[in-house]
């Protein structure tokens, strides 16, 4: 895996959980009894990722360094840009490209949280992968919230929509994505959306068009968290605390 880098993005503004995010990123909030970012960091660390990237807001950046460090401690190497503005998740690559220096790459947010047994092993099938892109996708009771991936009848992927209205499946698209070295190029390519965003949508619609677009199901067994909000952020940290009192794992460890 040497030629497959690391990004967890960690900018944003976390409207939906202020008045908890005026001060504090919302990656530097307690997941339980760990940050949140430590999640989706034991996550790369785990996958065996040894270059990982943390793009900051420009006020967080020192906390984050002060939290995390150089990555020595885990046999990584750690380095971290800002993120100027919130421009949308693709914005990623742009801001990424020279640091990823023509290598693949894995993009996980900041805010999201992975769980279940034999995730690493799935992981790994991935990340061997030469070309194209792989994204997660994970059943949904509300996938109007999320972009939403239509299947055919082979499970091969059709169109991805972002937050549709009337969504075609309940298979949503999380916050995991596995790239060739092509991503920060597509990314410069992109328009910016209605929002003003660089879509993430966009850039898995681009992978799709030129047939490179791959879909791995996180089915029974896994757990899937997004903690955007004050009752996922609760719901998250109720999942950890009941995992870790009753199994006695400690998730979120890049140690263990």
């Amino acid at each position: 895996m040497n030629n497959l880098k690391g990004i967890i993005l960690a900018g944003g503004n976390g409207t939906r959980l202020r008045p908890m995010t005026d001060l504090i990123s919302k990656q530097l909030l307690p997941i339980y009894n760990k940050p949140m970012i430590f999640y989706p960091l034991s996550l790369l660390i785990k996958a065996q990722i040894k270059e990982i990237l943390i793009i900051t807001k420009p006020d967080e950046q020192e906390n984050f360094k002060k939290l995390i460090g150089d990555g020595k401690k885990w046999n990584v190497n750690i380095d971290y840009i800002i993120q100027p503005e919130p421009k949308g998740i693709a914005q990623s690559f742009i801001l990424a490209k020279d640091w990823l220096n023509n290598s693949k790459s894995v993009l996980v947010l900041g805010d999201n949280l992975f769980f279940g047994q034999g995730l690493q092993v799935l992981l790994s099938s991935v990340f061997k992968k030469n070309n194209g892109a792989t994204i997660f996708g994970y059943q949904v009771s509300d996938p109007e919230r999320y972009g939403v991936v239509n299947l055919d009848k082979n499970n091969q992927i059709l169109s991805i929509e972002e937050k549709p209205r009337k969504p075609k499946s309940n298979w949503a698209v999380t916050g995991l994505y596995f790239y060739d070295e092509r991503a920060p190029y597509f990314a410069e390519k992109l328009k910016p959306s209605a929002r003003g965003e660089l879509e993430i949508t966009d850039l898995n619609n681009l992978y799709l068009k030129n047939s490179n677009l791959n879909i791995e199901f996180l089915r029974k067994g896994f757990a899937w968290l997004d903690t955007g909000t004050p009752d996922s952020l609760l719901e998250a940290s109720n999942f950890v605390r009941i995992i870790e009192t009753r199994q006695g794992l400690s998730l979120g460890d890049p140690n263990s």
